[in-house]
């Protein structure tokens, strides 16, 4: 099989450890709703398929633009690039890319039969600036604003988007509960940026990082941590939880290494590890957060 088209190069480029920051705002929407009495299934996987096709295609977009924008070199730090390194052609990618984006599209008809025309403003948003964080005129990646797109997309607009196709209502506590996903996903952002500071500089990608420098990225991943865990006191307290919704505590060691490794890490191609067990600790975080509700 030629190398263009050999599935594990393709797996390599939707990169599949992060993908938890797809799965992670729909199960907690679902769940919400499931204590609801509202869980419609085949509605929740549907939301469920989109927010993964968006994500892919958002990475496979990634992995086209930095390289036609230069930002992946030779003597990139993070994870092998399939376009940089030649194992997938540009226009493949980019192809790729698109034909992605489009299947969430239609796939998305469905919901919007469901939920309506904020719905359908909702997805295809979500589409545009899924393309447009590394690619158009104005890449929000770029630009220091890739970390509000992945908090507000990720988080809030994947969650409550999601409560609102199983009962056809907008919540304030779909969005108290959203909080976990964004800040969550946006650390995954925040490693990302943190190992690629110096490239980053030199290719004249805008990142956070490149703005405020190595320290407030570390104090931006401490804080959206920790706003993570002032959610279930929250539902608690304000919104009559039981006390299982502390579930996420359980992964309160985690975290605390995950912190250790963002302060005293000595190496950039060590945040490599990190990156992937951010992802792994949100989906954790989701799944107890998720159970501390149902159990409810």
């Amino acid at each position: 099989m030629s190398k263009f088209f050999s599935l594990q190069n393709w797996i390599k480029a939707a990169r599949p450890k992060t993908l938890s920051a797809a799965y992670t705002p729909v199960i907690i929407g679902a769940s919400l709703a499931y204590v609801q009495d509202s869980l419609n299934v085949l509605v929740s996987l549907t939301a469920l398929i989109c927010a993964t096709l968006i994500q892919i295609g958002t990475n496979f977009g990634n992995d086209y633009y930095d390289y036609k924008k230069g930002s992946d070199r030779v003597d990139r730090v993070g994870f092998k690039r399939m376009t940089a390194t030649g194992l997938i052609q540009p226009s493949t990618m980019k192809s790729a890319a698109y034909l992605t984006m489009i299947l969430a599209f239609f796939t998305g008809l469905y919901l919007v039969y469901v939920g309506g025309i904020i719905v359908l403003a909702v997805g295809v948003s979500s589409i545009i600036f899924g393309i447009m964080y590394t690619g158009g005129p104005y890449p929000l990646g770029y630009n220091g604003l890739g970390d509000l797109f992945v908090f507000i997309y990720f988080g809030l607009v994947a969650t409550m988007t999601t409560y609102y196709l199983n009962t056809l209502e907008w919540s304030s506590v779909s969005f108290w509960a959203a909080l976990i996903p964004g800040a969550l996903s946006t650390n995954i952002l925040v490693v990302n940026n943190l190992r690629d500071v110096e490239q980053d500089k030199i290719s004249g990608k805008k990142t956070l990082g490149v703005l405020l420098g190595d320290k407030a990225l570390k104090w931006e991943y401490t804080i959206l941590l920790t706003l993570a865990f002032t959610i279930p006191p929250h539902f608690f307290v304000r919104l009559d939880a039981s006390i299982w919704i502390f579930l996420p505590y359980l992964s309160l060691p985690l975290s605390l290494k995950l912190l250790l490794e963002i302060w005293s890490h000595k190496k950039k191609s060590s945040l490599n590890g990190t990156l992937e067990k951010t992802a792994a600790f949100m989906f954790l975080y989701g799944v107890l957060f998720t159970v501390g509700l149902i159990i409810a």
